[in-house]
């Protein structure tokens, strides 16, 4: 069975970090191109980063540019979601997506992926 497993999501403190890792269990990530959506209490789902196939290409959304990154290690199997600087805004759950593209350098933000994890909540509040 193909999943997709969030972790890292907490409590944390205006202006402070977390880091959220997504792991795939039953595939390899390898060969997918990988999303990150968030959904706070009575607002849209908000893409937040992508991270194409091949890693070479990152893209994020204007709410979050220079505050979080993502990155990919495919020997682990694993995705990661670098969030500092944390504001009261950024509270949400975080869903990780991945999606079958080993052939596109790029990525969307836009919710077209196929996979879908089940979400890990993130409370920045003081």
């Amino acid at each position: 069975q193909l999943q997709l497993v969030e972790s890292g999501g907490g409590l944390v403190q205006p202006g402070g970090s977390l880091r959220l890792s997504c792991a795939a269990s039953g595939f390899t990530l390898d060969g997918y191109a990988i999303g990150w959506f968030r959904q706070a209490p009575g607002k849209e789902r908000e893409g937040v980063s992508c991270i194409s196939s091949r890693g070479g290409w990152k893209n994020y959304a204007d709410s979050v540019k220079g505050r979080f990154t993502i990155s990919r290690d495919n020997a682990k199997n694993t995705v990661y979601l670098q969030m500092n600087s944390l504001k009261p805004e950024d509270t949400a759950v975080y869903y990780c997506t991945a999606d079958w593209n080993p052939s596109s350098s790029f990525c969307t933000i836009l919710p077209r992926y196929e996979f879908w994890g089940q979400g890990t909540q993130v409370t920045v509040s003081s």
